[in-house]
């Protein structure tokens, strides 16, 4: 229904339009045509009223035409000396008309019915000579009517024409428009890597195509965000849940009750990792949010053997979850790598506050550096899919985390130092 609603408001603009260029031309075409008839009537007339002004002359003091004139042009052209007719047949319809030209002292037309009146006077000396002519105007008339109506023809039909065409393109362009619609959203649910692949936008479609593409594309990291997410999920809860198992197991065959620090040692990491994942869905930088670095420190290291080189109180403008949510599993990775500690430093940067997670570990290779927090990558000790956590939680927060490979387990978290208040 959209559809056909555009297709309708385009055609009926482009015959809105062409009513409307069609008009103009048809009035401009008439008036220029009127013109030129008006003046083809004045000339014909002129001629005429010369030619009989050219027999006209003065002979023993009456003025006479030195030659007859034919009987038609006496229905035409009348003569009038010194206020008496002296040629001609007057139409008894114009003869009160005719009479007042004759009477006047100069040249000049008039319009009687249908007919055009020119009176020209002929210079004799001692005597009021008028010439009068008359033009009819009837086929003058018919052929202005004539090109009128042939011209609202030749517009309905271009008007026509011009609402056909706009049809036919409007149909053409909105099914190339809806099929790569029906692509693109088949390609989104079944082949999500699929693309127009048009190149250089040349036309409207190109830049359609590249405006799908980026949207397939959008789809596609969607996507690709939400496989790792599952798997970031699957991996970081089916660690505790296996040591857990295993745990109850074993009570089970010795016979024995299950060490409650066991339990809760896989409990507090189970549900750290369920804080870091909904921290990772949720994370956000609000304006005004401020914490004590020192302070989520401690929360993120929840009573592992971790040293703090830092002392005081430290603000920063990210909230205490999300750091907490960001250091955990850093954390969590360092005691995993560590040969013997880990510990935390911080260090201003600038309007920036520079986190270091270190660990006397073997730390990161430097040719996979920049791959670290992608998920299944790992090095030569795994790094576990922690760390792609780490990276979802600092892209929603605006944090900038990056792994650096020095020969030591090394990771940086550049945060907003929180401004001073007054």
């Amino acid at each position: 229904m959209a559809v056909t609603g555009f297709r309708r408001r385009v055609v009926a603009l482009t015959v809105l339009s062409a009513t409307a260029v069609v008009a103009i031309l048809v009035v401009v075409s008439h008036v220029l045509l009127s013109g030129v008839t008006d003046a083809d009537a004045h000339d014909l007339a002129r001629t005429r009223a010369e030619a009989v002004a050219a027999n006209v002359t003065a002979v023993g003091g009456r003025v006479v035409l030195t030659e007859n004139s034919s009987e038609a042009l006496d229905e035409v052209a009348w003569v009038y000396a010194d206020g008496h007719l002296i040629d001609g047949n007057v139409p008894a319809s114009v003869v009160e008309r005719v009479e007042a030209l004759a009477a006047s002292q100069r040249t000049q037309t008039a319009a009687v019915d249908n007919y055009l009146l020119y009176a020209q006077k002929v210079p004799i000396d001692g005597h009021h000579v008028m010439v009068i002519v008359r033009v009819d105007l009837t086929p003058y008339e018919t052929s202005e009517q004539r090109s009128l109506t042939l011209s609202l023809i030749l517009g309905g039909l271009a008007i026509l024409l011009a609402g056909g065409v706009a049809h036919l393109v409007v149909r053409r362009a909105l099914r190339v428009v809806h099929e790569m619609a029906a692509l693109a959203d088949d390609w989104s649910h079944h082949e999500p890597g699929r693309r127009f692949d048009l190149g250089v936008p040349r036309d409207e479609f190109g830049e359609l195509g590249r405006t799908l593409d980026h949207l397939l594309e959008r789809v596609d990291t969607a996507l690709a965000d939400e496989r790792r997410l599952t798997d970031e999920i699957a991996h970081e809860l089916r660690t505790p849940l296996t040591v857990l198992r295993g745990e109850a197991q074993l009570a089970q065959l010795s016979g024995e009750p299950v060490a409650p620090e066991a339990v809760l040692s896989e409990v507090d990491r189970l549900n750290a990792a369920v804080t870091t994942i909904l921290g990772a869905a949720r994370a956000r930088s609000d304006a005004g949010t401020r914490c004590d670095l020192g302070s989520a420190a401690r929360q993120a290291i929840a009573g592992r053997a971790v040293e703090v080189a830092f002392r005081g109180r430290i603000e920063v403008a990210v909230a205490a979850d999300v750091v907490v949510s960001l250091l955990s599993p850093l954390l969590e990775n360092g005691l995993r790598h560590a040969r013997s500690r880990v510990w935390i430093t911080a260090r201003n940067q600038g309007e920036a506050l520079v986190v270091d997670v270190l660990d006397d570990g073997p730390g990161f290779d430097s040719a996979a550096v920049d791959r670290v927090f992608e998920a299944g990558v790992t090095g030569a000790d795994g790094y576990g899919l922690g760390l792609p956590v780490v990276r979802r939680i600092a892209t929603s927060a605006g944090v900038e985390v990056r792994a650096i490979a020095d020969g030591r387990g090394h990771v940086e978290v550049t945060l907003p130092a929180a401004r001073a208040t007054t």
